[in-house]
C-alpha cells in the first residue's frame, strides 16, 4: 500500500477576471454524498463581496456597450469551451452526488451547453420581443428599449450544481448585466469548474465574478452593497432570503427568485426571454414626427 498522502486541490474565487484566495486566507472542506473529501474551497469574506461587485461594476459599461450580436458570440464561445471540457464537467456533477448516476451527470452538462447557445440566440433579438413602438396620440415616435439593469448578485441554487446555475447566469448578462455569483455552499466545484471555462472563453474580466463560501456570511453583505441593483435569491433558503430581501430595500435594489415552475431546470419554464426581461428597465423615448 502505497504510504504517499493525496494532495488535494483547493478551487480559488473568480474576481475580476482572476482567480484570488480570501483575503481572509481560509478555505473549507468540501465533503462528496459519500462523506468522502472532494476537494476544498476558498471560504469567501465580505471583503470578498465587496471586491467582487467592484470589479462587477467596473466591467459592465463595457461589457453593456458591445453590440447585442457580439455578446451573443461570445455567450456562445462559452458553450464552444464547455463542450471542449465536456467530460470533466460530467466528472464534477457526478461528484456532486445526490443520487446521480453517469448518463445523469451527462445529460445535465449537456443541457447547460445547450441553454448557453439558447441564451446566446436570443443577444440580439430579445430587444425586439420586449421592446417596441407604441401607439400614442400626437405627432411623435414612441419607442420602449430594454436595457440592463446594472450589476446583479446571484445566489446560486444549492443542487445539482451545473445546470440550475447556467439557467440563473445566462439571462442575466446577456442582456449586458454584469454578475456576482454566490456559489452553492455545498457543490461549488462545478461553478469553479466553470469560472475556468468563462477566462478562456472571451468574457471580458469582471463580467462574472464567482464566490464560493458560506451563504450565512456572504448573502448579508451582497444584498445590503448600494452598488448591486438587482438580486436574485432563487438559492436562498425562506429566513435567509427575507433578511435579504430586508436589506436590498434600503437601497432600492430589485429582488427576483425563481418560480416554482423555473425550478424545474430542464423544463421550457426555466428558458426564457422573459427571465432575461427580470433583469432589464424599459427606457421610453419619445420623439418628434416631422410634418
Amino acid at each position: 500500500m502505497s504510504s504517499r498522502l493525496v494532495v488535494n486541490k483547493t478551487y480559488k474565487q473568480f474576481i475580476g477576471g482572476a482567480f484570488e484566495r480570501s483575503e481572509s486566507g481560509r478555505s473549507y472542506p468540501v465533503i462528496g454524498a459519500e462523506g468522502q473529501l472532494l476537494a476544498n474551497a476558498v471560504q469567501g469574506s465580505r471583503k470578498d463581496v465587496r471586491e467582487a461587485v467592484a470589479a462587477a461594476r467596473s466591467a459592465q459599461g463595457g461589457w453593456a456597450g458591445r453590440t447585442a450580436y457580439n455578446r451573443g458570440q461570445i455567450l456562445y464561445r462559452v458553450a464552444e469551451v464547455m463542450e471542449s471540457r465536456r467530460d470533466e464537467f460530467s466528472a464534477e456533477v457526478l461528484r456532486a452526488g445526490d443520487g446521480y448516476i453517469e448518463a445523469a451527470a451527462a445529460d445535465e452538462t449537456a443541457a447547460a451547453i445547450d441553454r448557453w447557445v439558447w441564451y446566446a440566440g436570443w443577444a440580439d433579438k430579445f430587444a425586439t420581443v420586449l421592446g417596441g413602438a407604441n401607439p400614442v396620440a400626437g405627432p411623435y415616435f414612441n419607442l420602449s428599449v430594454p436595457e440592463p439593469t446594472g450589476v446583479v448578485g446571484i445566489v446560486a441554487p444549492a443542487e445539482p450544481p451545473l445546470l440550475p446555475l447556467v439557467s440563473r447566469l445566462a439571462p442575466v448578462i446577456v442582456s449586458g448585466n454584469t454578475a456576482v455569483v454566490l456559489a452553492s455552499e455545498r457543490c461549488p466545484l462545478a461553478a469553479v469548474t466553470l469560472a475556468e471555462t468563462l477566462a478562456l472563453s472571451d468574457v471580458p474580466s469582471g463580467v462574472v465574478n464567482i464566490l464560493t463560501g458560506h451563504r450565512d456570511e456572504l448573502v448579508p453583505p451582497l444584498a445590503g452593497h448600494v452598488a448591486v441593483d438587482s438580486l436574485d435569491l432563487t438559492g436562498c433558503d425562506a429566513e435567509l432570503a427575507a433578511e435579504a430581501a430586508r436589506q436590498a430595500a434600503a437601497t432600492i435594489t430589485r429582488v427576483v427568485s425563481a418560480s416554482t415552475a423555473e425550478r424545474q431546470w430542464t423544463a421550457e419554464a426555466a428558458q426564457s426571454p422573459y427571465l432575461i426581461d427580470a433583469f432589464c428597465e424599459t427606457k421610453t423615448v419619445w420623439h418628434p414626427k416631422g410634418r
